[in-house]
């Protein structure tokens, strides 16, 4: 029986979702830009079941627009939340609207991740008529881009059954298809160095040079990086800031380092090793955009079985280094599974691009796994 219910909505799933993606791609929205927000958020309302209560709650960013709820109640007892984000990294001038190339639909935002929404909302029409289904939720926020405060949106789905998060999706070494159960923790760390100015050619030894400071960090930064040990740390400087006249000694500037590990407390080592002073210039650091980890393995694992052998091929459980909304919720919600998403590439960039023959498989891969989830109960 699941077996044909997955059947019969794959396809049109797939169809709905490759319509549906050109029309999301087509507004452009960068995170921070609440009219932009405004109007991705009307296109996914548009784009809803006539069944779905559409509601506007607080974004966990200041000066964010609204995020968006869809809810779709029904009579049984299962409780799903479907999760996933329409900002995207690309400012307006850099906006590349959608683009057929072949099997590729190229565009900004679209692995990352406008196919993953378009995939969601379609599941979300999919489970309207589910008996089993108490209610399916479908949280779309407006700044998991670019967010440095506290995530808000956890205690309003405490005691939900499954979070399934809408992030790429990718084929596991052996193409089989796969999800994300694992996530790294990450975090940024921004450093602040205060020295002195000075004539870097008739007096430079008066100056205290704050860049010369900042590099020091940056190699300090830079030697923490050990994938291959027990927190599976990254450290990377990225972002230097610093000097303001090609004659002058810096007096101040500004450091930032992405750092990911398996847990947080990890990530706050690095920046407990960070000196108060390099020589005599003062450094301030501090860790921004905390951003818990998730391994929901053992939770995740029965779903998957069942999803398994619901669509008669495999869907295998796999860790991503990038961060995700859906690691806010994994504390509070065991079964979260992420990288439920379309397969592409290039996110970020302006070749970013959904590989469109993957949407039918995916689909698949989401409504086997909802399944999975609301025959638990």
């Amino acid at each position: 029986m699941a077996h044909e219910w997955i059947e019969e909505h794959a396809g049109p799933l797939a169809a709905r979702a490759e319509r549906d993606l050109e029309a999301l791609v087509a507004v452009s929205s960068p995170s921070g830009d609440a009219a932009a927000a405004e109007e991705v958020v009307a296109v996914a309302t548009a784009l809803a079941p006539a069944a779905a209560e559409a509601h506007r709650i607080p974004c966990s960013s200041a000066e964010h627009a609204p995020d968006l709820v869809l809810r779709v109640p029904g009579p049984g007892s299962r409780r799903l939340l479907l999760l996933g984000h329409l900002d995207t990294v690309v400012a307006h001038g850099a906006h590349v609207p959608p683009q057929r190339l072949g099997s590729r639909l190229r565009g900004s935002g679209t692995i990352d991740m406008k196919a993953g929404v378009a995939l969601a909302l379609g599941l979300l029409h999919a489970l309207a008529g589910r008996p089993e289904v108490g209610e399916v939720v479908l949280l779309l926020v407006n700044d998991e881009e670019w967010r440095t405060e506290r995530f808000a949106h956890v205690p309003r789905f405490d005691g939900f059954d499954a979070c399934l998060c809408f992030e790429a999706g990718e084929r596991d070494p052996d193409g089989r298809e796969a999800v994300i159960v694992r996530r790294k923790a990450a975090g940024t760390i921004r450093v602040r160095a205060h020295g002195v100015s000075a004539h870097s050619g008739a007096a430079p030894d008066r100056g205290v040079n704050a860049l010369l400071a900042l590099a020091e960090v940056a190699r300090q930064v830079a030697a923490e990086h050990d994938p291959a040990g027990p927190d599976r740390l990254t450290a990377v400087p990225t972002i230097l800031r610093s000097g303001e006249a090609l004659n002058v000694v810096p007096a101040a500037g500004e450091l930032i380092c992405d750092v990911r590990a398996d847990r947080l407390a990890a990530l706050r080592g690095v920046l407990e090793r960070i000196p108060a002073a390099v020589g005599e210039a003062r450094l301030e650091a501090e860790l921004q955009r905390e951003w818990p980890g998730m391994d929901a393995r053992a939770a995740a694992a029965p779903v998957l079985e069942r999803a398994t052998a619901a669509l008669g091929s495999p869907v295998v459980p796999a860790g991503r280094g990038g961060a995700s909304d859906a690691s806010h919720f994994a504390a509070a919600i065991p079964v979260t599974i992420d990288g439920l998403g379309a397969r592409g590439g290039h996110a970020h960039h302006p070749d970013e691009f959904v590989d469109l023959d993957s949407l039918r498989p995916r689909a698949a891969v989401a409504l086997a796994v909802a399944d999975a989830v609301l025959g638990a109960g």
